[in-house]
């Protein structure tokens, strides 16, 4: 029983991570469009650091918590198809890292990256989701 449970905050908590990945380079796209100095601006700085703080910093901690809880309730930590997605969770975990670092040098008025760069830095969690789901599901080793 405590696997289902596991697994289920895993799951729900994925969903709330990814969903505010997704969204991140999006408000950096529009906060990068607004004027600088503008009231719109400052409401973009807004909306990033409520999403990083409110659903992103929490979610990442849960996913971590309840992840490595459930590989090791699951004895996966010494399987091939595990390390492969703990190397993408690490990954992930990196890019989190780095949109929260961007979030800040934004508020800061620094835009050192295009709309174009940052739509295509959109595509990262897709990848890895898609990775990490073909671990877990067809455990290929």
């Amino acid at each position: 029983m405590l696997y289902l449970w596991l697994k289920s905050a895993h799951i729900i908590f994925v969903i709330f991570w990814m969903a505010g990945l997704f969204m991140i380079p999006r408000f950096f796209v529009y906060h990068q469009e607004s004027p600088e100095g503008s009231e719109e601006e400052s409401r973009w700085v807004s909306r990033e650091t409520r999403l990083i703080k409110i659903i992103l910093n929490p979610s990442i901690i849960v996913v971590w918590a309840v992840g490595l809880l459930l590989a090791w309730h699951i004895d996966a930590l010494s399987a091939g198809w595990f390390h492969v997605k703990l190397l993408f969770a690490l990954c992930l975990s990196a890019y989190h890292g780095w949109v929260a670092g961007y979030a800040k040098k934004l508020a800061k008025g620094e835009r050192k990256l295009s709309g174009k760069q940052l739509r295509l830095l959109n595509e990262v969690p897709g990848i890895a989701a898609a990775a990490i789901v073909i671990m877990v599901v067809a455990k290929p080793f």
